[in-house]
């Protein structure tokens, strides 16, 4: 699967990848806009991109890059 058909999936799919197919990096605080309060969630490592899942199960955001430290991903 690639990063687009992933952006292409209804949110309930996107967690059933997730659940399956997504290997659990570590925890992660995503920055908000406007400077506002970081989102607690997880990376997932999925096929040859990462996503984030805030903690509360509502926000998913796939990316191109790891936005973990190299040292926690080793």
């Amino acid at each position: 699967m690639t990063i687009e058909s992933f952006k292409e999936l209804p949110f309930e799919a996107k967690l059933k990848e997730l659940k399956y197919s997504g290997e659990l990096l570590g925890s992660y605080e995503r920055n908000t806009e406007n400077n506002g309060p970081k989102i607690p969630g997880d990376i997932f490592a999925l096929y040859d991109f990462w996503v984030y899942l805030s903690e509360d199960e509502e926000t998913i955001i796939p990316s191109r890059r790891n936005p973990l430290p190299a040292e926690e991903t080793e």
